[in-house]
């Protein structure tokens, strides 16, 4: 089942193991039968360590998600909540109990599970609501970082970025630590550790200290990754708010792909039959998992888009030339071999039909008028190109009321490349967005101001251009076909955060210190003793294992990038990534946004 974990230089399936005993444990504890009350939000990074069979191995026969009001009915003597460490979560369980209580004459144990963490408020107030005693065991799953795919981690917290530079709540960092210390339990001690931003230096600061505690208790494991690479999200802020142009992240930008599942438009997917006019159209959207436990997928996700249509027929031609081969088998033994290969072959018709289906839907957004333009208007930002004055097609999206995160993208962007806005130009974005789409919004705008997307230019200086030739972040002949440097995922930016990767492998940061002191936060190198006899020696031409680790959320084309960096004959490094959670501009923009409610009259 998880076979694609175990396919990269590291292997992820010992770290899902580790997830999935713990969780074993903790089921054993509550004898006899169970049902489970899911906070939804934990269902689909749950779905990634351990499946249902798992669940009901240790007798969970029913599964109700967490609302309000009594619980359904259910024959069975423990009921398990499990929840994140909210508020308003313990009000709906104190709900489900009361009810609950009131209602049965037959006992029934009930039990708490904080993912990830257990928390003394969430306690006080079950306290409160005096049901805090029915709880026979309250304990943690410590569900850091989720293994998403073979070079993929993502501890999925959907509001890291916002707690962290609005908020000022350091909680996703303690838990990024701690994801880091279990990994280190598992795979080996980093020795090196390199970072940029201040929430870098927070998480570093952290490990370090954690390790100091625990330095008696830990097993000797020889270490797998040789480096650690801590990056705030906000050193790059500009390239999650342009617009991917990968396989992968296209479909993540138009349709959301959901722990590693995305929900597609059904018509495409109805099974074609003749002489029927269209009529029984499936209404379901169709579900379909994306990992590289697919071969075609693998192959194409992190190409981008304009090269994906040339597999796509060369596979095409591949398949119907394999399921010829029929016609030639004669003797038993080649029917025989014929068909033995049957499943494989149907598996990788149904995969190529698929993303047949899915590169038709795509190509018809990414051929509209409207992408192009706004395609080009961010590639004009990122180039430097009249960022320092209001853009005529911002204006007109305005006046049309296209969709505000769509304009609050491209604002932040041209504030991003042109180090903040002159203020008169700020001004006049602000209060078009607040005439045209309400003056609710007025909190956004601000929170966006907080996080450095959206601001005046307080230095008079730009500095954008000197960061962009220096790290070369604009690339005029981009390759798509076969790419040679890893601005094609972008169609010519180089994402500034992965250059940053590349520059640090090879020559080292030191070269770059200039710039990287015009970047937001501290830079900093830490390094970890490591067990005498545990020192790593490396085979000639064995290839560093760097973990780069996105504080704030990662997008689909940056891993993309950091895979092409991987896969590079002479690079010298391969890479894992974890991030506090995937993201693309429009979740990133939506997690920044409040709205105000009118009072109630």
């Amino acid at each position: 089942m998880a076979a694609h974990l175990s396919s990269g230089r590291v292997n992820l399936t010992t770290l899902r193991e580790a997830g999935r005993r713990e969780l074993r444990e903790f089921l054993d504890k509550c004898a006899g039968s169970k049902a489970i009350v899911w906070d939804e939000y934990l269902t689909g990074p749950f779905g990634l360590i351990a499946q249902y069979s798992l669940l009901k191995e240790h007798e969970v026969e029913k599964m109700f998600t967490l609302k309000p009001g009594r619980l359904p009915p259910a024959d069975v003597k423990n009921i398990i909540f499990f929840v994140r460490p909210r508020l308003e979560l313990m009000d709906i369980i104190a709900d489900n109990v009361l009810s609950e209580d009131r209602i049965r004459s037959p006992q029934r144990d009930f039990h708490i599970l904080f993912v990830p963490r257990r928390s003394l408020l969430c306690e006080q107030r079950l306290k409160d609501q005096g049901i805090l005693g029915a709880f026979i065991h309250r304990e943690e799953y410590s569900l850091d970082l989720i293994p998403f795919d073979g070079d993929l981690l993502s501890m999925e917290s959907e509001s890291a970025f916002k707690e962290c530079y609005l908020e000022n709540d350091q909680t996703s960092l303690y838990h990024a630590a701690k994801g880091l210390m279990t990994l280190q339990a598992l795979y080996g001690t980093i020795p090196q550790i390199f970072g940029k931003g201040e929430c870098a230096r927070h998480v570093a600061n952290m490990m370090i200290r954690m390790k100091r505690e625990f330095s008696g208790s830990q097993n000797p494991v020889f270490p797998v990754f040789d480096t650690l690479l801590l990056l705030d999200r906000n050193v790059d802020s500009m390239t999650p708010l342009a617009t991917q142009l990968t396989y992968e992240g296209l479909i993540d930008e138009i349709y959301g792909i959901q722990n590693t599942y995305v929900k597609l438009p059904p018509e495409k997917f109805a099974p074609k039959k003749q002489g029927e006019g269209g009529k029984d159209l499936p209404t379901e959207p169709k579900k379909l998992q994306l990992n590289s436990a697919e071969e075609l997928y693998a192959e194409i996700r992190d190409k981008n888009f304009n090269a994906v249509g040339s597999v796509l027929s060369k596979r095409a031609k591949i398949i119907s030339a394999a399921f010829e081969e029929r016609h030639h088998a004669k003797t038993v033994g080649e029917i025989k071999q014929f068909v033995s290969q049957l499943p494989h072959m149907q598996a990788a018709r149904s995969s190529l039909a698929n993303h047949t289906s899915i590169a038709e839907l795509i190509k018809d957004i990414t051929t509209s008028e409207d992408f192009f333009d706004n395609l080009t208007v961010e590639q004009e930002f990122m180039s430097g190109v009249d960022t320092d004055k209001v853009n005529s097609y911002v204006e007109d999206c305005i006046a049309q009321k296209h969709p505000l995160i769509k304009i609050l993208r491209l604002v932040c962007l041209q504030s991003v490349c042109n180090s903040g806005l002159k203020q008169k130009v700020l001004d006049y974005y602000k209060r078009e967005i607040l005439q045209t789409y309400g003056y609710e919004h007025i909190l956004t705008l601000n929170n966006l101001e907080k996080a450095g997307l959206l601001k005046p230019q307080t230095s008079g200086r730009n500095n954008y251009p000197t960061i962009r030739k220096t790290l070369r972040l604009w690339m005029d002949d981009v390759n798509e076909q076969n790419p040679h440097d890893i601005s094609y995922v972008y169609s010519g930016y180089a994402p500034l955060s992965v250059r940053l990767a590349q520059l640090l492998a090879r020559p080292g940061w030191r070269s770059i210190e200039e710039v990287l002191k015009m970047l937001p936060g501290p830079h900093f190198e830490e390094r970890q003793q490591l067990p005498t006899g545990l020192q790593k020696k490396r085979q000639h031409g064995e290839n560093k294992v760097t973990l780069v680790f996105f504080l704030g959320g990662v997008t689909y084309a940056e891993i993309a990038a950091l895979r092409f960096l991987s896969q590079m004959e002479d690079g010298g490094t391969e890479y894992v990534i974890a991030a506090t959670k995937l993201i693309n501009g429009t979740s990133w923009m939506k997690s920044l946004m409040e709205k105000l409610e009118p009072p109630p009259f």
